[in-house]
């Protein structure tokens, strides 16, 4: 890919690959809200590890059912640190904006992440800033703001040190997006996912050992119990599509649908906890679906081709 090229796929792969992201931005609000149904039984370190422990096993048959990755020395460092930034860096950064500020206010900066995504991607020359993409990725922050009303201010005082921790998990998340791209060029999308997973698990074994242990998932009650595995098992899945879409599409296309998150959060809760159904919350997600359509909605360029099977994971 030529510098300042965005990927070109034929029409069902890329939309395939808007599915794929949508469908990852809609399991990390499903994720959310059984993580705050796990944690009064756990620590966030523990959560985490066995989150991504199942995850990565839940890959490992796939993996080794394939032909095993080649991965270039020079490449395994670098892979390893972008997991453990996106596993382990990130989410400890969020947890600490949320001992600071209300969990509705987090993920309004949050919402931040595919603007940064754009931001990142077009200084590095990965895609083009557009006027139509800034201004969809501009409504679906509102759309997340409009959704949330009430609940991110009315809980507490601006706060910037959580703020910031929040802004720097989403910059970690927008970083991440953009720098996978030439191992997602080189190596299977599964094996890349794999592996950086594995990384993130071995790092938050370490740290919780380091911090004097981690939580025994056998201590936790059947339903969370339950919960964790459901985290564990859609988190992988979920990482491997996400990979899987930006190895065919540009990574602001992907990270604008992590505005589906909040938006899922909330409808479960109005579905499963009998919050009231707001008109902030249809505005928002009005907005959000308006963003959306807007920020996706320019042409590609040149010819429709099919990225090859090494490039972008087909062989696994």
């Amino acid at each position: 890919m030529t510098h300042g090229a965005e990927p070109v796929v034929s029409r069902h792969t890329a939309a395939l690959a808007l599915l794929a992201a949508a469908a990852v931005g809609v399991q990390v609000g499903a994720a959310t809200v059984a993580s705050r149904f796990v944690l009064p039984q756990t620590d966030p370190i523990s959560l985490a590890l066995m989150r991504y422990s199942i995850g990565a096993l839940s890959m490992a048959p796939f993996i080794l059912a394939g032909p095993m990755p080649s991965f270039k020395v020079r490449d395994l460092l670098p892979m390893a640190a972008l997991g453990i930034i996106q596993f382990a860096v990130l989410i400890a950064l969020l947890n600490v904006g949320l001992t600071y500020i209300p969990a509705a206010r987090a993920s309004l900066v949050f919402s931040a992440f595919p603007m940064l995504t754009m931001m990142i991607a077009a200084a590095l020359g990965r895609e083009r800033m557009t006027g139509r993409k800034t201004v969809g990725v501009m409504l679906t922050m509102l759309g997340v703001g409009l959704s949330l009303g009430d609940k991110i201010f009315g809980d507490a005082a601006v706060n910037l040190r959580g703020e910031a921790a929040v802004l720097a998990a989403a910059l970690c998340g927008a970083v991440c997006s953009v720098l996978y791209r030439p191992y997602l060029q080189r190596y299977p999308a599964l094996a890349v996912s794999g592996y950086a997973m594995l990384a993130s698990v071995v790092f938050l074994a370490l740290l919780g050992m380091w911090r004097g242990g981690v939580t025994n998932p056998l201590a936790l009650t059947l339903p969370a119990l339950a919960a964790v595995v459901f985290i564990g098992l859609s988190s992988g899945i979920a990482y491997f599509i996400l990979l899987w879409a930006l190895a065919r599409t540009t990574p602001t296309s992907v990270t604008v649908f992590q505005a589906l998150a909040p938006i899922t959060a909330t409808a479960r809760g109005i579905a499963l906890l009998g919050e009231s159904l707001t008109l902030n919350f249809l505005v928002g997600l009005s907005a959000v679906a308006a963003g959306l359509v807007v920020a996706l909605s320019y042409p590609q360029s040149g010819p429709p081709s099919q990225p090859s099977a090494s490039a972008t994971g087909d062989q696994a």
